[in-house]
């Protein structure tokens, strides 16, 4: 391997080692409370590493929430006019639990950031976000108009789906609390996947799978 590509492969391992730091440090003490320093630490390089990369508290925060929404936002390719919906419809579900899953602290952050006015990412909500909602409920109307699904509403759709994923990450204690766990695993998300697919398939009026949800992550 040259020099340039290894200097590559060792950036992303640093940028990937930061962005999963700190998104613990993030999630537990929030943008205030979090310093460079803890980041720094949980990621194991030394600060001037995690300057380096990243120059301030607030660019890391930013990379953190851009990273989480393009993991998110990703999984929306699948549905598109030529998918099958209920195929479409059940990656995306399957999808979304499995990043809450791998990355419930990123869930958590990206759910404070709401809480407080979105001030970091508002215009990315009302802009970018809005028109790819748009495009897919776009996608979703002409499947009504098409009889391939029963009638609902398509923006809320995609709103239902985000609450019914989520939640596992930014309300696990509730969760564990309901559920007599002291921490969610595979079983508990295969079961929570298979829910979650037959509520919307079904509230679709699409038949959903057989199995009990295909949930491939390890966490």
């Amino acid at each position: 391997m040259d020099a340039p590509a290894r200097g590559g492969r060792i950036r992303r391992q640093h940028e990937a080692a930061i962005l999963a730091a700190a998104e613990q440090v993030f999630a537990r003490a929030g943008f205030q409370g979090a310093t460079m320093a803890e980041i720094a630490l949980a990621a194991g390089l030394p600060k001037s590493n995690l300057h380096y990369y990243f120059g301030t508290k607030a660019e890391v925060y930013r990379a953190v929430l851009a990273h989480i929404l393009r993991l998110w936002l990703a999984e929306t390719d699948r549905i598109n006019a030529d998918a099958d919906p209920s195929e479409a419809l059940a990656h995306y579900i399957e999808a979304k639990m499995c990043l809450t899953a791998e990355h419930p602290d990123a869930s958590r952050v990206f759910a404070n950031e709401l809480l407080h006015g979105a001030p970091e990412i508002g215009d990315y909500l009302r802009n970018e976000l809005r028109l790819l909602v748009a495009d897919k409920a776009a996608v979703i109307e002409a499947w009504i108009a098409a009889g391939k699904i029963a009638p609902v509403d398509p923006e809320h759709l995609f709103i239902s789906l985000w609450a019914l994923t989520q939640t596992y990450a930014d309300f696990e204690t509730q969760v564990c609390a309901v559920l007599n766990r002291r921490s969610l695993g595979p079983a508990d998300y295969r079961r929570a996947t298979a829910h979650v697919l037959n509520l919307v398939l079904r509230g679709c009026g699409l038949a959903p799978p057989i199995s009990e949800g295909n949930f491939p992550c390890s966490t």
